[in-house]
């Protein structure tokens, strides 16, 4: 393409932040360089009435962004992002969520006896909810995370620390229906480490290190409108890590004692999401059938598949519309996941480097910036106002194709330096993650009775 169709082009959609347009048999988006970036003030949801048949219950945002209710949390750098993200990955490779040992022992609270790792890398966590717990409700933020199964809650009395969270700490003994779980009962098999009298001990113990131990408990929990009573979490009176001010954490895996799995008689084992477009956006949660929601395609998730992770079949990317020459097996022998909790794609080497490439081969009026954190594909939009950028589709089994917004191919540190939002694993048989930010915009469906998992487009 000439650079003089790209300037014309350029100044054909000054005043359109995203514009979409093919070039022949090519596909472009206009960007407005500044629309990439978030503001300082919260925009509010954005409504779009078609996409959203069942009214959301929770409204997701980033606990970093100026939509959060955590107006006091430590902001994060966005390379300090990145290198949490990246120990998040190498966590999950290494496999430390997988469940070890259940003898139940007799002892303190703990962390020396923790041998079930059950949330991989707690990472960044960035996007949260608000929750009720108690009875009268007391108002919780979690991180919420479809690769851990144990809702948690920092509990008084913490008997060793507790760390600095927003909200005033819980404390079970000013909810009229809060109780402590049996170590006899079949809930505290596979979920405990140890008891202590007759009562159940969870612990979770993350690849970073981080940490919540107590009490296994259950009490009412409330999403409004809706109340679930005898809500099984864990009570933690003793945590520390990488917490930031959240509350907890609010499991969403497909494992026995996920929040997903306790409430399969009222929401069926099916939620779905729409993560914003920018922290300064707002998303949302929804719990129950999403059938009735226009323009999802499907993809099955493998049958061979194992909690807490779930589990999806990445087929081939596209540049521009133009299918990438990437050996089928590149997909297959690494295998994918699904996860809220990564922020970026890590796909097989050979798959990133034929993104990469044909990425690059379409940005040579632009120059190039110096690579930084995981990103080696970056440009200098100094002096632009609006940019020319190739489109990247992901197809997944079953024929389903994702066109990207523009906010899930690109990730800015700022104008001076705007990367390719893809990573490449080092291994070709690690495990591909489909992270947060190329789910942008979509509503995700979990459909987990009928083994499938959709998505639509400009759902917020």
């Amino acid at each position: 393409m000439g650079s003089g169709l790209l300037i014309l082009l350029q100044l054909y959609f000054l005043f359109v932040s995203f514009s979409t347009f093919a070039l022949g048999l090519q596909k472009f988006h206009v960007v407005d360089v500044h629309a990439l970036t978030s503001r300082n003030v919260c925009s509010g949801p954005k409504e779009v009435e078609s996409h959203m048949s069942v009214k959301p219950k929770l409204k997701i945002v980033d606990r970093h962004g100026p939509c959060s209710t955590l107006p006091d949390v430590e902001k994060l750098s966005l390379e300090q992002i990145l290198s949490k993200d990246q120990t998040r990955v190498e966590s999950i490779h290494r496999g430390t969520s997988a469940v070890s040992g259940k003898d139940k022992t007799s002892g303190p609270l703990t962390t020396s006896q923790i041998t079930a790792q059950y949330g991989g890398s707690y990472g960044v966590g960035n996007y949260i909810v608000s929750v009720g717990i108690g009875t009268p409700s007391k108002t919780l933020t979690l991180v919420l995370d479809t690769g851990s199964d144990v809702t948690w809650v920092q509990c008084e009395p913490c008997q060793k620390h507790c760390y600095v969270q927003q909200e005033p700490i819980f404390d079970p003994s000013q909810s009229s229906t809060f109780a402590n779980v049996s170590c006899s009962s079949t809930q505290c098999t596979g979920i405990s480490f140890g008891c202590s009298g007759s009562s159940c001990l969870y612990g979770v113990k993350y690849g970073d290190e981080s940490f919540t131990v107590g009490y296994y408990a259950e009490d009412t929990l409330t999403l409004t409108p809706d109340v679930i009573q005898n809500f099984r979490f864990g009570c933690g009176q003793n945590n520390n890590g990488t917490f930031g001010k959240v509350a907890g954490l609010l499991g969403l895996s497909p494992s026995s004692e996920s929040f997903v799995s306790q409430t399969s008689d009222k929401y069926q084992r099916v939620f779905s999401y729409c993560l914003p477009a920018l922290s300064s956006s707002i998303g949302y949660l929804n719990f129950g059938s999403s059938s009735n929601m226009p323009n999802t395609n499907r993809t099955p998730i493998p049958k061979h598949s194992n909690p807490p992770y779930y589990y999806i079949n990445m087929t081939g990317l596209t540049v521009a519309d133009q299918p990438l020459q990437i050996t089928s097996t590149v997909f297959s022998n690494a295998g994918m996941i699904i996860d809220s909790g990564t922020v970026i794609t890590r796909l097989p080497p050979d798959a990133y480097q034929a993104l990469s490439s044909a990425f690059r081969q379409n940005m040579t009026q632009y120059k190039m910036a110096p690579s930084i954190a995981l990103f080696d594909t970056c440009y200098d939009f100094t002096g632009y106002d609006n940019v020319t950028i190739p489109s990247v589709g992901i197809q997944f089994l079953n024929n389903v194709s994702l066109d990207l917004d523009p906010n899930g191919i690109l990730y800015v540190f700022d104008i001076s330096q705007v990367c390719l939002a893809f990573a490449g694993n080092s291994n070709p048989s690690d495990l591909g993650i489909y992270g947060n930010v190329q789910q942008r915009t979509f509503n995700v469906v979990y459909d987990v009775p009928n083994g499938e998992i959709g998505f639509s487009p400009e759902a917020c």
